[in-house]
This record gives C-alpha cells, sequence and structure tokens, in this order.
C-alpha cells in the first residue's frame, strides 16, 4: 500500500509539473505574440513618420527651387555737370522686382565706386504710367550739389522732385538703406554721385554703371551726358 501511494503521489506530481509548463508555455507565447505585433505597429508607425518627413521635406526643397530673385533696370541716365570742374554729377534708374521674392536694392556703383545710400533719392510709390516716362535731370540748382524742385507736389526742400507733365510726379527723399521691393513692384532712384567720381571731360563717354539686389541684377551700358 505505501508503495501504490508513492506512485499515485509521484504521478500526481509529474501532471501538475506538466501542467505549469504548458501553462509558462501559454504565456510566453502570447508574450511573444504581443511583442512582435508591436514590434510592427512600431515599424508601420516609423515607416508613415520617416515618409511624411521625406515628403515634406522634398516639397520645400522644390517650392524653395522654383522661387527666383531678379530685377528689371532700365532708363539708366548719368548725368555730368558740363562746366563745373569738381566733377558735380547725378543718375536716375527705373528698377522693376521681376522675381518671385522680396528683394532689396542695395547696390548702385559706377566705375568701382559706390554710391553711399545718404546719397539715393528712392520713390517706391510711383504709379505705372509715370514709370513708363524717360528720367531727365530738371535743372542743376547753381553748384550746390543739388537738383532744382522741378514740381509743386509739396516735396520738402531736401528731396528731389521731378515732374512729369501731364503725369506725375517723383518726389524722393534721402535714403537710408537698401530700397525693398515686392514681386512686382517697382522704383524710381535717382541717385548723386561722389564728386569726382566722373568728370566734364567724361561727357560723351561710355562706362558701366552696376545696380542689384543682393546677386540680382546685372552692368548696365551707357553713355555719360553733359548737362548744362
Amino acid at each position: 500500500m505505501i508503495c501504490n501511494s508513492k506512485k499515485l503521489h509521484t504521478r500526481l506530481d509529474i501532471r501538475l509539473l506538466k501542467k505549469t509548463i504548458n501553462k509558462m508555455k501559454t504565456k510566453l507565447s502570447k508574450k511573444r505574440a504581443i511583442s512582435t505585433v508591436l514590434t510592427t505597429v512600431i515599424i508601420l508607425v516609423s515607416s508613415v513618420v520617416l515618409g511624411s518627413g521625406v515628403v515634406l521635406y522634398g516639397t520645400s526643397l522644390f517650392q524653395g527651387g522654383t522661387q527666383s530673385e531678379a530685377i528689371s533696370v532700365s532708363g539708366v541716365n548719368v548725368w555730368v555737370h558740363a562746366t563745373e570742374e569738381d566733377g558735380l554729377a547725378w543718375g536716375a534708374a527705373k528698377i522693376r522686382n521681376t522675381g518671385d521674392k522680396v528683394v532689396s536694392v542695395d547696390t548702385i556703383q559706377i566705375r568701382g565706386s559706390n554710391v553711399p545710400f545718404s546719397q539715393w533719392y528712392p520713390d517706391t510709390t510711383v504709379n505705372s504710367t509715370v514709370f513708363q516716362q524717360s528720367l531727365h535731370l530738371p535743372a542743376w540748382s547753381n553748384t550746390n550739389g543739388m537738383l532744382a524742385d522741378e514740381g509743386s507736389n509739396g516735396c520738402s526742400a531736401s528731396a528731389v522732385s521731378v515732374t512729369f507733365t501731364g503725369v506725375g510726379d517723383v518726389c524722393a527723399a534721402a535714403g537710408s538703406g537698401p530700397v525693398g521691393l515686392t514681386p512686382g513692384s517697382s522704383a524710381i532712384i535717382y541717385f548723386k554721385m561722389t564728386n569726382g567720381t566722373v568728370t566734364t571731360l567724361d561727357s560723351g563717354a561710355s562706362t558701366t554703371l552696376n545696380i542689384f539686389a543682393g546677386k540680382a541684377g546685372a552692368p548696365q551700358s551707357i553713355t555719360i551726358q553733359g548737362q548744362s
């Protein structure tokens, strides 16, 4: 009887051990299954996020690449006083932003000499009719460096006032920095060159005037005009 009892206990222990092992296997299988599902979900989400990032980055590069900075410069004139030996000279130009970005006209240069911003007289409010007119020099204000006031448009004494009869006026105060232009907008800039940059001897001579907005722009070939 004792022997049989021992056998029975042994059998029961073995069965209990098998049940315990089976339960552990089931739990491990479930954990592995859950772990596999989570791994798959994480991979899918990561792929979507990375893919979206690549698309957005590519779109940004494409948009940035299609936008350009460009200006159109026309109607450029340079006048030098025909008799003043100090080399009193002025210039004027029409500038239009033909690109897709806001630009700042920051360079007017002739014969390697930059015209200081304080000697720029920009008018960014001109209408299209005025912009289409040929630019002219009003008159010298004696030999004090300024131009005679040509208009009756209320410009201050320190400003440049140019009248285009029956069309409109240019009224421009001295500048203090680059001239900003939004896409499609225009400006007329009169500018006074530093005395001696060109002289009376240069009347009729050809030279190059550079007008740039950052990297946008190009050299302009001009003929210096003597003006009494």
